[in-house]
């Protein structure tokens, strides 16, 4: 069934956004015991996913890769290996599936790029018509693989929360489904799926920090591994750290100065901020503000190491440097630092 997080009220597994109060929606199941289906993709945790049926492509398990910075074992998640380049997919791939047993042949959606990328990608192999709002500021690499992969793309004149706005008013006049992964409770059921993942490759550590913009991974990280704790599955949770852009936080303390560079983050009003708090609040968690300069030098050292990535995924990198050097991230611990994004859609000649 769907809960609401602010009156309780719960629905039908169906595809809805919010509740009729305003409130934001969570699949709630009564817990079972976690078992992994023999499969090396996100197809090996169906029987905990709200779906009935599945969309190709699926996405990927993603590889980890281990190095030590500064006494802290630093656990790097790829996720920017996923099919259409970001950890959206896991998102997507839920969603589409949903709305394919539901019929819905036409969906909107608003995005920075990554979120219309993978719904065009896993839409497009299920025959959904999608339209996507962008902003003028888009980066052109993923313009050009959204019109490739046949969306119909909007575009918006102003920032993220403007693109925002224009999609849901889009919506209501067109009739066409709104799908906003900032909204969807299935959205959420994908990517809590990378906590599935994290827990069988390195058991549960004591740290993971994530880009926190509207919410999609941070959260998705919590529902993972809060339902791995209701099964007996696990003890605790790891420390989770919501890692934001300058000039456009939530969580932490508004900056004046705008990091344009994690503009997957640039989200300064997301509609599940008060869950976003809980989970802090839960899971001791922090967050951590993260400027351009410090995006450039994390964004510069993983592509030394050998990460390509887009700027976004470099936020984690950062604030592991800052939690290190503050003491609250102590030598001997372990830190997933998911990489969100590749760098190889911000080419314009793709």
């Amino acid at each position: 069934m769907l809960r609401c997080s602010r009156c309780g009220r719960t629905y039908p597994e169906a595809f809805r956004l919010t509740c009729e109060c305003g409130g934001t929606l969570l699949v709630e199941r009564p817990p079972e015991t976690f078992t992994p289906e023999p499969f090396l993709d996100a197809r090996r945790y169906l029987t905990h996913l709200p779906i009935e049926n599945y969309v190709i492509p699926v996405p990927t398990i993603t590889p980890v890769s281990e190095m030590e910075i500064n006494g802290v074992k630093a656990i790097f998640k790829l996720e920017y290996l996923q099919p259409s380049g970001s950890f959206k997919d896991r998102g997507a791939w839920v969603t589409v599936s949903k709305l394919l047993e539901e019929g819905i042949s036409e969906v909107v959606l608003d995005s920075s790029g990554n979120a219309a990328l993978s719904l065009a990608l896993y839409g497009l192999s299920a025959g959904i018509k999608v339209h996507t709002f962008v902003s003028y500021d888009t980066s052109p690499g993923k313009l050009s693989l959204l019109q490739q992969l046949g969306a119909v793309v909007h575009y918006v004149e102003g920032d993220r929360m403007t693109v925002h706005e224009r999609t849901a008013e889009f919506s209501e006049r067109s009739g066409i489904t709104y799908v906003s992964h900032w909204l969807n409770p299935y959205f959420l059921e994908g990517t809590k799926t990378i906590a599935f993942e994290i827990y069988e490759q390195v058991g549960v550590p004591d740290w993971v920090l994530s880009p926190a913009g509207s919410g999609t991974l941070f959260l998705g990280l919590w529902k993972g591994f809060s339902e791995l704790k209701a099964t007996g599955e696990i003890e605790g949770l790891p420390r989770l750290v919501a890692v934001q852009a300058s000039g456009y936080e939530s969580l932490c303390g508004r900056s004046h100065a705008r990091n344009a560079l994690a503009e997957g983050i640039a989200i300064p009003e997301p509609p599940r901020l008060d869950e976003m708090k809980r989970v802090l609040r839960e899971t001791d968690g922090l967050c951590v503000s993260i400027n351009e300069l410090e995006t450039m030098g994390a964004l510069n050292w993983l592509k030394r190491h050998g990460f390509l990535v887009e700027p976004t995924s470099a936020v984690v990198l950062s604030a592991l440097w800052k939690l290190i050097e503050m003491g609250e991230i102590k030598r001997g611990e372990r830190a997933v630092l998911p990489l969100t994004g590749s760098g190889l859609k911000l080419t314009q000649g793709i």
